[in-house]
């Protein structure tokens, strides 16, 4: 009966706390943050006087009140008959008091709920556990000695000491008794053996063990979807970048359900499993600080919510089952995740079999659910978008921290594949990238009738991009060329942008793409790096022009990309327009040469271009991409061993009777021997392509270098002595190291080193005393993220 009226007490503070909020909704002014928020995740602006603050005391007053009355009922020993007369008062204050008025912090008032809900849920674990005691059941609670629980006095230690460390032992019902403690680590946790006194068949925490699959129920089928509405309602709004990714979406969605249609025929019907996906954009979250949303009508970078848009889009016209967390909240929501600061670990199975999320949100999962993420294989699971990419001798916590590969960002010991790019310049990761509007032929024609021989357009939206040193190359464009700009102003006309450039502001998008396909030229100035705008601009039928960077950027000498976790070098503002698209549509040039310059202008006026777009940045190219990663790519299961060649002991693998490599026609590289065979692996090993590198070279180079791609997941077969023999490599030593140059051999010293650590596979890795054994893999036509067999 007490448990009863502790109950009902605390469904009329709910009711007290939702009337509040529906006086409030009728006679204020709020904005929602997000669609589908609860009362208490809303903002609320009230336009109220002196009445307004007077409720608010006493709200607060009786909040405090409501609070003592629960402390005090956290202590009851369920022995005397006060128990009864301090329920009645508590019961007897909430009747008491009858709001008036209007109420400004709701927020405010739904963490004091929630502190209610805790020292409730609090009351109930004692009463129980009291109740046992009474019964005899349990006894003392003496900590348990048993060999097969080491840990468990330790932990039991512990928790005397730091239980209310972190509130969500206190949501578990520890209340710093040792039966507690008990309960929470053999039930919650999994240190100390289970209660011969508790009722393991009822109301036991089902604890996520490291079993991840997300559901026992049948596999659901993925459809295609063209009806973009349902996603649309689940973005949002309330923020200027959500504005502008709905925007993003809705305009392009008529490429994407023709897209949709394509791939459909591509893979003839074939079938497709339906994920689960938890999509967390952390960036924009405001515990991030999320600087980005204040500044999209004023110029700032628009990159990132570009990918995400296209993210989303392409998830959800996959025909996958998607969740959107915007905010902290709604990702402990989605989660399930114990309130608190992420020392408890996850109950019940993981509900997705993928999240997307960015370096950001990795930050707020490990604050928040941080022991999970340890103890269970939850990060097999996650992707992060990271647009620079990570490299493994920085993914590697232990070898970054003991060989200076340290960064801000990095250390998170993933597979690195597990890490998705704007662009494919890092190997090692998966190319997510995002996607340029296609045109149609008519378009097309269209655009190079129209072209303005004349008339070039400046790659800089931010009036701090025209300074330092850009006035002697613009005076050369101006010569042959009419300048315009697109840089953001309020009032007055930024005086960084010299008069006779003809400025239009910063443009809606459709009105920017009216504007290039009138131009004949798109130039930049250097920053910002690997932007979208320039495949945007050679889509509508501009030539981009560039610098070259001498020596290039990286982080060794540039402070944009110091504290990035990659050492890869940087050689203009655009490595992808400059290595994958090239002349005529691109041109690279040195601006501090300025006869270099003045030709290169000269050339461009010459040149007549068609609009072009690369396969992999159109909307089919990237749902064929990410519909591979998501049918094929499986960083939870464990990898089928694959023994060395020289193993004595027998195989469920057998190599066969010849070599596990053969050289391929007219090429110098290996290729698998049809008759080795193998376990099964994505990318297929008939991709594989074995190569040596020069001394001081990498993979990625080494692979560029044969018009291949070198592919990580392929290194684990090549990381052999019979991939030595391969090669004809002489070795007086074979050892195996945690390096992140390895598999690699010294011509010289005739000493060989296979990895001995799977995570520090490199494709980017490289030294001046070694050669590295390379992975490549061939690449379909437009889509160097796939191999011909790939898909």
């Amino acid at each position: 009966q007490k448990r009863r009226r502790i109950w009902l007490i605390f469904v009329v503070g709910i009711g007290f706390f939702s009337l509040c909020f529906l006086m409030t909704s009728l006679g204020g002014q709020f904005s929602a943050k997000r669609l589908g928020d609860s009362p208490f995740t809303i903002r609320t602006e009230v336009m109220g006087g002196v009445e307004s603050r007077g409720v608010l005391r006493k709200i607060s007053d009786m909040l405090e009140v409501i609070l003592k009355r629960m402390d005090s009922l956290s202590k009851l020993d369920n022995t005397t008959s006060s128990d009864t007369r301090r329920l009645d008062e508590l019961s007897s204050a909430i009747n008491r008091f009858q709001p008036a008025g209007l109420v400004e912090r709701i927020q405010a008032i739904a963490q004091n709920v929630s502190n209610m809900a805790v020292r409730v849920e609090q009351i109930l674990q004692n009463s129980i556990a009291a109740g046992k005691v009474r019964d005899g059941s349990s006894g003392q609670c003496e900590v348990p000695r048993d060999p097969r629980y080491p840990d468990c006095p330790g932990k039991v230690d512990w928790m005397r000491a730091r239980w209310t460390s972190d509130p969500c032992y206190a949501f578990y019902g520890v209340d710093g008794s040792d039966c507690s403690f008990l309960i929470y680590l053999s039930e919650v946790e999994w240190f100390c053996p289970p209660l011969a006194w508790r009722n393991h068949t009822k109301g036991q925490i089902n604890i996520y063990r490291p079993t991840t699959s997300p559901s026992s129920l049948p596999l659901s089928q993925a459809a295609f979807r063209t009806d973009l509405s349902s996603l649309l309602d689940q973005v949002g709004t309330g923020k200027e970048s959500l504005s502008f990714m709905k925007r993003r979406m809705r305009r392009l969605a008529p490429q994407w359900g023709t897209a949709a249609q394509r791939l459909h025929a591509k893979l003839r019907q074939r079938w497709r499993e339906q994920k689960k996906i938890l999509v967390h954009v952390g960036f924009l979250t405001e515990e991030s600080g999320d600087v980005f949303s204040p500044k999209v009508l004023k110029g700032g970078p628009l990159g990132e919510m570009v990918q995400w848009a296209d993210i989303l889009t392409a998830l959800h016209v996959l025909g996958h089952n998607l969740k959107i967390s915007m905010s902290v909240k709604e990702l402990q929501g989605f989660l399930g995740v114990p309130p608190g600061r992420g020392s408890c670990p996850l109950t019940g199975p993981l509900p997705f079999d993928l999240i997307y999320t960015d370096y950001h949100g990795m930050q707020q999962m490990k604050q928040h659910m941080g022991l999970s993420l340890k103890r269970h294989k939850l990060v097999c699971h996650i992707r992060v978008i990271d647009t620079f990419g990570t490299e493994p001798a920085y993914n590697h916590e232990e070898y970054a921290t003991l060989h200076g590969y340290r960064s801000n960002w990095g250390y998170w010991n993933l597979n690195t594949r597990q890490y998705m790019t704007m662009f494919p310049h890092t190997p090692d990761n998966s190319f997510m990238g995002f996607v340029s509007e296609e045109l149609n032929d008519t378009e097309k024609r269209s655009i190079m009738l129209n072209k303005v021989n004349s008339m070039a357009v400046v790659y800089g939206k931010e009036a701090s991009m025209w300074k330092q040193g850009k006035e002697g190359f613009l005076q050369t464009l101006h010569r042959y060329m009419e300048v315009h700009g697109t840089v953001y102003y309020e009032t007055q006309r930024p005086p960084e942008v010299p008069a006779f450039v003809k400025n239009h502001g910063l443009l809606p998008q459709h009105e920017l793409q009216t504007l290039l396909r009138r131009a004949k030229l798109f130039i930049g100035f250097g920053f910002p790096y690997e932007g979208p705008a320039p495949l945007e601009a050679i889509a509508n039928g501009c030539i981009y022009l560039q610098p070259k960077f001498r020596p290039p950027h990286s982080s060794l000498n540039h402070e944009f990309f110091r504290g990035k976790p990659t050492s890869r070098e940087v050689s203009s503002q655009h490595p992808y327009a400059e290595q994958y698209i090239g002349r005529p549509h691109v041109m690279t040039v040195d601006y501090n040469n300025s006869q270099e310059f003045d030709s290169a202008i000269r050339e461009i006026m010459r040149t007549k271009v068609e609009p072009y777009l690369p396969y992999e940045y159109t909307c089919e190219g990237m749902l064929e991409r990410v519909h591979a990663y998501i049918q094929h790519q499986d960083f939870c299961s464990p990898e089928a061993p694959f023994p060395p060649a020289n193993s004595s002991t027998k195989t469920q693998w057998p190599s066969g009777p010849g070599p596990q490599f053969v050289l391929l026609p007219n090429s110098s590289a290996l290729g698998w021997a049809p008759n080795a065979s193998a376990p099964p692996s994505w990318p297929p090993l008939s991709s594989l392509r074995l190569l040596a590198s020069q001394d001081g070279q990498s993979c990625v180079e080494a692979c560029q270098r044969a018009h291949l791609v070198c592919e990580p997941a392929l290194f684990r077969f090549v990381n052999n002595k019979e991939a030595l023999r391969g090669l004809a490599v002489q070795c007086e030593v074979v050892e195996a190291e945690v390096n992140h140059v390895f598999p690699a051999f010294s011509v010289l010293r005739r000493e060989c080193g296979l990895q001995k650590d799977p995570l520090l596979y490199s494709c980017a890795g490289l030294s001046p005393k070694y050669r590295r054994l390379c992975p490549c893999r061939d690449s379909r036509r437009g889509q160097v993220a796939l191999c011909r067999d790939c898909l």
